[in-house]
């Protein structure tokens, strides 16, 4: 189960390129100060993103809400809680996983990124209170417009810049093809996606007008970096999903080669962003579908194959020790969210709650994904492995609950509920869209419960390990 591997071990015991191949990488142990860093950083932002969502449930409270600053505070609320559980939670795991092996040379520009980050994600949490502005609800990131929050986003998304730059830069030369190999190529496969990700938010930036009305600039801004964006979420859950089946003891029937080339389609779809951007006017409908073609398309590419085989892998498993039932149970929460996400994706017929339906089973699945990795990590970063029944039950719970959440959605989505919409302006006619909501926030509750209880286990697992 341990997954530190020495050189002359892997040398020693590497399998042919053809057969199925031992999915773990390293953990070399130079800078892990620096992954542990990248790592709390994730911990403060779904904490505080949890925050945000109880108080999403108070800005719903009648009497309650007045006391709230600003005047629409729910959505306020939401802007940052998205902000903070999607970009800077992938992000700072992104980092922690990039940083595994950073080298010397790139220790310090490592830390820099990361002090910038926490900066920008303490600016972006405190806006609603010191400089609270109007809410925008635009895809894939949603701002408020004031100047505490953009200048908060500017912060962060400048040391999201440093902190791929850094990873592009570390690497490594890849010698013989082994698992190893084709994860580490997954990790900065993602990297360079989200490299196109920030060349699409820059080149945007540049010629989208600034005389557009709010939600409209702010949601061709940010519309073709946020879908290659998705790109890089998606090689990361990949790469969880491959190295926490291999972590918990079973066997992935897909050859090094095979992952590798599957991980290389994967990234090649990224590049329909860049050609958008030159076929087609920013402005026109032929620019926005074609992004949305390229997600669709060829972000699925590579997802059925590598979930077919780790479906396989678990149904063949025979026995698994204690340390990794966890693990197991994070994979295969993720999958099934992720592949409910998707399902439901080619249900959407209309602007309703099918929309956010999909989005939350597809970004839950990359984050149970993740949330396991880190249960991985933890001793290998100077932890205690996390054990026992709260942290097997904690990626069911989390899952469960946002199971019943999207479940809700897409029961309400076809009565015609419409999205973004809270309170008396979601206007539910008949008591199957009051259940179908219903049954919405009631998963919600118990998502909430599901994620209070991740950072309950990897805090107790921190305090008892040696750091």
């Amino acid at each position: 189960m341990n997954s530190i591997v020495s050189p002359a071990y892997a040398r020693t015991h590497a399998a042919s390129p053809s057969a199925p191949a031992d999915y773990r990488l390293p953990v070399q142990g130079t800078q892990l100060a620096l992954v542990r860093g990248w790592l709390w950083l994730g911990m403060a932002a779904l904490i505080a993103s949890g925050l945000f969502s109880v108080l999403l449930v108070l800005a719903r409270t009648p009497g309650v809400n007045a006391w709230l600053p600003g005047t629409d505070f729910f959505r306020t609320a939401l802007v940052v809680h998205v902000d903070l559980s999607v970009l800077v939670w992938f992000f700072a795991i992104g980092g922690m996983l990039w940083s595994l092996e950073a080298g010397r040379r790139a220790e310090n520009w490592g830390w820099v990124a990361l002090g910038g980050a926490a900066a920008g994600t303490a600016m972006m949490a405190l806006a609603p209170f010191v400089d609270p502005g109007t809410p925008v609800m635009a895809n894939y990131v949603p701002v408020i417009e004031s100047f505490w929050f953009l200048a908060g986003l500017v912060v962060f998304g400048l040391s999201c810049v440093m902190l791929v730059g850094q990873a592009l830069c570390n690497v490594p030369r890849l010698r013989a093809l082994d698992g190893a190999v084709a994860l580490r190529f997954g990790l900065y496969a993602a990297a360079v996606a989200a490299a196109v990700a920030g060349l699409a938010f820059v080149w945007s930036a540049a010629v989208v007008p600034r005389s557009l009305d709010g939600k409209a600039y702010w949601e061709i801004l940010f519309w073709g970096g946020g879908h290659a964006l998705q790109f890089t979420w998606t090689l990361l859950m990949l790469v969880a999903w491959l190295w926490l089946a291999q972590a918990a003891g079973a066997r992935v029937p897909l050859s090094a080669r095979v992952t590798l080339l599957l991980f290389a389609i994967a990234l090649a779809a990224v590049f329909v962003t860049p050609y958008a951007y030159i076929a087609h006017d920013v402005l026109g409908p032929e620019h926005r579908e074609l992004h949305t073609w390229g997600m669709r398309v060829g972000g699925g590419l590579a997802i059925l194959p590598v979930a077919l085989a780790v479906v396989l892998a678990l149904a063949r498993q025979r026995g698994i020790e204690a340390e990794a039932r966890p693990l197991r149970a994070a994979l295969i929460a993720s999958m099934a969210l992720f592949a409910a996400g998707g399902v439901i994706g080619m249900a959407i017929d209309g602007s309703n709650v099918k929309i956010p339906a999909h989005y939350h089973g597809c970004i839950v699945g990359v984050t149970l994904a993740l949330m396991g990795l880190v249960y991985h990590l933890l001793p290998r970063l100077g932890h205690a492995a996390p054990r026992g029944r709260l942290a097997l039950s904690q990626p069911y719970l989390y899952g469960l609950g946002q199971l019943m959440h999207i479940v809700g959605l897409v029961w309400s989505g076809g009565y015609g509920v419409q999205r973004k919409v809270a309170g008396a302006e979601q206007v539910l006619r008949s008591p199957g869209e009051v259940f179908g909501m219903g049954l919405m926030g009631l998963g919600g509750a118990v998502a909430i419960a599901g994620g209070l209880l991740f950072v309950i286990v990897v805090w107790r697992a921190m305090r008892r390990g040696q750091v």
